[in-house]
């Protein structure tokens, strides 16, 4: 019997919702899933379409859900689909709903500039920094033989709960000019348990071109296919 997948894909074309989610469905059917694509998250309402998903990758950046889309969402995670996705499209989703912020235990903040580029729209507020597997990363399927890589993108600043098992971490270095006095550790890449379900989420993933870096891509895939019921 085929697994099946829905994609929810769509708000601030920055991040290339059709193209990043693209990058990944060649992945999704080889592993023998049946997709449905939407451009809105009506569709987590509907409790009978959501019990039929075996995973929902979500794509959504800075948009909004009504409280029956939130609570379908999270009834369908509890009772064992899973869920997953990356940067913006996952952690800066519904960000009025609290309890959709409590389903998944982070939630983006800021992505500091370079002080010197403080101010300027014409700059990506892009650092770089190593990302750093961490010790329970080390023995997580997703993540048990990748290596600590650097990388030049968003540096995504993260608040987030205890019981996320933290995979990939990074410093969050303060420059000239910045309000925080010491580095800061903020998870990269992580996973959650949710009644029978499983997430998994990273803050890597701001463009195509980082999705598709051979560091990053394998760990978005093993995540996507580790949270699938």
């Amino acid at each position: 019997m085929s697994k099946k997948c829905l994609i929810v894909r769509g708000g601030w074309e920055g991040h290339d919702p059709i193209g990043a989610t693209n990058v990944f469905i060649p992945t999704l059917e080889s592993a023998g899933f049946d997709l449905d694509i939407e451009d809105t998250p009506e569709v987590y309402a509907d409790a009978s379409a959501m019990s039929g998903y075996d995973l929902v990758v979500q794509c959504l950046s800075m948009v909004s859900a009504t409280v029956d889309e939130v609570e379908g969402l999270r009834n369908a995670v509890a009772d064992g689909t899973g869920l997953a996705g990356w940067h913006g499209g996952i952690v800066d989703s519904f960000r009025a709903s609290t309890d959709y912020l409590q389903l998944m235990g982070a939630q983006f903040a800021a992505h500091p500039q370079e002080a010197v580029n403080r101010g300027r729209l014409d700059v990506e507020p892009y650092r770089e920094y190593t990302v750093r597997i961490t010790p329970a990363g080390s023995e997580h399927p997703v993540t048990q033989d990748m290596r600590d890589f650097d990388i030049c993108t968003e540096q995504y600043w993260v608040l987030t709960d205890g019981l996320n098992e933290v995979l990939a971490d990074c410093s969050l270095v303060p420059g000239p000019g910045d309000e925080w006095h010491e580095p800061v550790t903020m998870p990269v890449a992580w996973t959650r348990r949710w009644g029978n379900g499983r997430i998994f989420a990273t803050s890597l993933g701001h463009t195509v071109e980082t999705l598709t870096d051979p560091r990053v891509r394998p760990l978005v895939e093993r995540g996507l296919l580790w949270a699938a019921r």
